[in-house]
Parts: structure tokens; C-alpha cells; sequence
């Protein structure tokens, strides 16, 4: 019997989250795979986007990853490191990976999109996590989403995945930057992403971060305008992303969507922590 797609959700972790400095973050990497164990035994499938493969590259080479042909170097170096430190986590909680890597042309195919799809679905029917990232290697500058913030809003419309958790180095929107106002406010719920909100943002990233703010609007934008879901959360600490996905409560992060109804309990929104 054809597994319902409902019950799937996509998390994105980028790179800030598992680099630290020039080593992988390994307590946090196997924080996330201890919490997709979690939502695994309460009944979801999940699709996991990862970063970090040029930032794993640059653990064992030194090039500069701003230069491009450096960059792919780091990436080809950094894809096996970075997955033979998923593969040790994830197993420790009992659960088996596979490797996807995606262009933009894989979205632009309907025939290569479809069996994308199909292999997404022939993994998550066999109790495996799919682990996604951008083929850095072979593309061009021509076909290059450039962000894992976009990549994994396409991954979840396409895939049917009703919801796309994105973790990052930040609690969530905020209504001015938290980094520089101290009286910057988070905000809970947003029901409409406009060209104004996505130009506003100030976009910081990290050293081998490529989005920040603003690809991470662009993909709720994205997701939003095909009547699906989005939950922005820190990274750092999963507490509150656990606490919305398995315990439907709302205790930080920002929710983009369309039809936006509080989770109860819903206490007020607080700022960084």
C-alpha cells in the first residue's frame, strides 16, 4: 500500500550549523540526527537538505572558497567527509542514509524531476533518509540555485512535503536585525512575503554560508504561493523546533503560512536567546 505524503516534512540545516570554525560541529550534527530519529518513530518521513560539504572540504584542504574552481575542489573533497559523519550519527540512532546531489536542472526536467521524486520515494519507502545537497561540482554559474535555502523549498513542493523546517544560526524573522537593535522583535507568524520584506532584510551569512534572510524569504515566498508550510528556528538548540513538530507548540521560530491558526499553547514570542 502507497505510504500517504502528509506525514513528510523537509529540514534544511545549513552551514553554520554544522561547521564550527575549521572543524564539523560533531555534537550538533548529532543533535539533528538524534532529532530525526524522533520525528521518524512519531510517524514522519523525513528529507533531510544539509549544507557543509565545501566547509567539510575545507577541514581537510586549504584553498580559498571564494574563488569558484576552489570552491568545487572543496566541495569534491568535502561531499564523502561530510557524509561519513551523517552516516555514523544517523546509525548511532539506528537509521540508514542515502546520498542526493540536485542542480537547478533537475527542477527544470519534468521527466528528471519525476524521477528525482521517485527515488525520494523508493528511500523513504524503505525507512531510509534521504540526505540532499547541491551538486557544487558540475554546475555552472547558468544553473546554480547558490543556496540550500531555495534548493530545499523546491526539494519539499517537489517531494509533496507539505512542510519545510529550515535551521539556522537565528531564532527566526525578526521585524529589525537582532544583531544590531537589542529591542529587535521576533516575529511569530507570516502569512505573506513581499518583494519589500525580501529587499528590507539585512543579509548576513556566515564565512562558508551562501544564503542568509533573504533566500530563506525567497523560499518561504516560493513555498507559500503553492500552499505549503515553513517553520524558520535556530539550529544551535532544537528545542523549540521539537517542541512544533512533535508536540504541535509554538514556542519560537516563525511560521509562513498562507492560513496561519496559533498552535495552543502559543505563549508571546520572545527575542534571541
Amino acid at each position: 500500500m502507497e505510504k500517504t505524503k502528509t506525514n513528510r516534512i523537509v529540514v534544511k540545516v545549513g552551514s553554520s550549523i554544522l561547521s564550527d570554525g575549521d572543524q564539523i560541529a560533531q555534537d550538533r550534527l548529532s543533535a539533528l540526527a538524534a532529532f530525526i530519529g524522533e520525528a521518524k518513530q512519531s510517524g514522519r518521513d523525513v528529507i533531510l537538505v544539509t549544507s557543509a560539504a565545501v566547509a567539510s572540504g575545507a577541514t581537510a584542504l586549504t584553498l580559498d572558497h571564494k574563488v569558484n574552481i576552489s570552491k568545487k575542489a572543496l566541495a569534491a573533497v568535502g561531499q564523502p567527509i561530510l557524509m561519513s559523519h551523517y552516516e555514523r550519527a544517523f546509525g548511532k540512532v539506528g537509521e540508514l542514509t542515502a546520498q542526493i546531489l540536485l542542480t537547478e536542472e533537475d527542477f527544470d526536467s519534468r521527466k528528471r524531476t519525476q524521477i528525482f521524486a521517485d527515488i525520494i520515494d523508493k528511500l523513504l519507502d524503505n525507512n531510509i533518509v534521504p540526505i540532499v545537497n547541491e551538486n557544487d561540482i558540475s554546475t555552472t554559474d547558468d544553473q546554480v540555485f547558490g543556496d540550500n535555502d531555495r534548493l530545499s523549498a523546491h526539494v519539499a513542493h517537489y517531494t509533496e512535503s507539505p512542510l519545510l523546517i529550515i535551521l539556522s544560526d537565528i531564532d527566526g524573522l525578526y521585524d529589525k536585525n537582532p544583531r544590531t537593535h537589542k529591542d529587535a522583535k521576533l516575529i511569530g507568524n507570516v502569512t505573506n512575503v513581499t518583494d519589500e520584506m525580501i529587499a528590507g532584510v539585512v543579509n548576513v551569512a556566515g564565512e562558508f554560508a551562501s544564503g542568509g534572510m533573504r533566500t530563506k524569504l525567497v523560499a518561504a515566498r516560493f513555498l507559500l504561493e503553492r500552499g505549503r508550510k515553513m517553520f524558520l528556528a535556530n539550529g544551535f538548540a532544537l528545542d523549540s523546533t521539537r517542541e512544533f513538530l512533535l508536540n504541535n507548540r509554538q514556542t519560537s521560530g516563525t511560521v509562513f503560512e498562507n492560513d496561519y491558526k496559533p498552535l495552543s499553547p502559543n505563549p508571546p514570542m520572545h527575542g534571541a536567546t
